[in-house]
Parts: C-alpha cells; sequence; structure tokens
C-alpha cells in the first residue's frame, strides 16, 4: 500500500505540473511558426525515444551533489535531490511531457487562432476568452493529455530507478516493488500489483477514447 500510495501521488503532482507547464508551451507550439521550431519539439520529443536508463542517468547526475539539483538542494540544508521524492518528481516531469506537450498542441492547432480574434473584437479580455472559449473547446485534448501523463507517471521504471532508487516510503514506486518482489520470486504478490495497475491503466485508456468519441461527435475538437 506504501508503494502503490506513493505512486499515485507522484503521478498526481507531477500531471499538475505538466499541465501547467505544458499549457502555454502547447499554446505557443501550435501557433507560431520560427526558425528552429523543429528542434524545440525534438528536445521535448526525446523522452519518447530515449532509453530510460539514458535519461534516468543523465538526470541522475544533474540531480546530484555535483549538479545544479545539489546546489539547489543545498539552499535547505541537503546535498542532492536524487533519492528523493522531489527528484523523482522532477524526474517523472521531464519523463511525461511530451505525453501531455503533443495532446494539447493538436488540441490547440485544431481550435485555431479564429475564435480568439472573434472573442478580441467583442472587447473580450485573453483571460475572459481563454475561460469562456478556448478552454472549453480544449478540454478533451486536455482530458487526453492529463490521462496519458498521469498513466504514464504510473509505470514508470528505468527513470525512477536511476534517480531515486529503492527507499521504501521515500522512492518505492509499484513498479520498483513489482521488480523486487519478482527478484524475490514473490509471484503473487507481483500480481495483485500488477493486476491493479493494469486495471488503472485500462480504465485510463477507456476514458480517452470515450472523451475523444464523444468530442467527435459534438464538433468540439
Amino acid at each position: 500500500m506504501d508503494a502503490l500510495l506513493l505512486t499515485l501521488k507522484l503521478a498526481f503532482f507531477s500531471t499538475v505540473i505538466l499541465i501547467i507547464i505544458a499549457t502555454p508551451l502547447a499554446w505557443f507550439l501550435a501557433h507560431n511558426t520560427f526558425k528552429g521550431k523543429f528542434l524545440l519539439e525534438a528536445i521535448i520529443a526525446l523522452p519518447l525515444v530515449l532509453p530510460p536508463t539514458v535519461l534516468g542517468f543523465y538526470l541522475l547526475i544533474a540531480l546530484g551533489p555535483n549538479g545544479p539539483g545539489g546546489f539547489i538542494a543545498q539552499l535547505w540544508g541537503d546535498r542532492t535531490l536524487a533519492f528523493s521524492f522531489s527528484g523523482l518528481l522532477i524526474g517523472s516531469v521531464i519523463y511525461s511531457l511530451p505525453f501531455v506537450v503533443q495532446p494539447l498542441q493538436n488540441g490547440f492547432s485544431l481550435i485555431g487562432k479564429k475564435p480568439l480574434e472573434v472573442a478580441y473584437t467583442l472587447n473580450a479580455s485573453f483571460k475572459d476568452a481563454w475561460r469562456t472559449i478556448i478552454f472549453p473547446l480544449a478540454k478533451p485534448a486536455y482530458i487526453s493529455a492529463a490521462t496519458l501523463g498521469f498513466a504514464h507517471t504510473l509505470g514508470e521504471f528505468g527513470v525512477v530507478l536511476m534517480i531515486g532508487g529503492n527507499i521504501p516510503g521515500e522512492t518505492q514506486v509499484i513498479s520498483i516493488k513489482i521488480f523486487e518482489q519478482v527478484e524475490a520470486l514473490q509471484y503473487q504478490d507481483a500480481h495483485v500489483l500488477s493486476a491493479i495497475l493494469l486495471g488503472l491503466s485500462f480504465l485510463m485508456l477507456t476514458a480517452i477514447y470515450a472523451t475523444r468519441k464523444s468530442a467527435n461527435k459534438t464538433g468540439m475538437l
């Protein structure tokens, strides 16, 4: 239960941070064309193709005592952000970023700039236009992005193992707990946790496809 609760906590906070970061980034990418845009998109999408252990290794260096993460940790008396929940959170956000940015970017691209321009002609502020027009139209994209980000964080293994280790109650997420149980030949316990992850993943994917079907029928996206 400790590993499961820690995993859900990590997935929740990662998803919240990802939505906050990805919204302006996806909007910028969807509505701007500039030299080097492909490089920015490639950097964002890099975790999709990069082996998790490679990304985890470089994050371990960056979050360690001699990296920028170590410098930041020294501000409150620690030596490193690695092997801590904060380190797991940073790694999860970076690892899951493309899974949140890309659905939002696609959604914003489909909406286009026209609804915002029409709102401006009616003297609406950007905040009001976003709240009353853009966000309702992009709601299916937000649901997809949040669900994919949450589900991807649930299944992390390589990155969290590299930067978090296997500290019970601190960095031992459910995927690492399953690996530990398999190593100890405790297949029954591993089966229970695996079934929980399987069920959660299936439910979240079902929610994504149901949302897309509903959005297609209503013509929102």
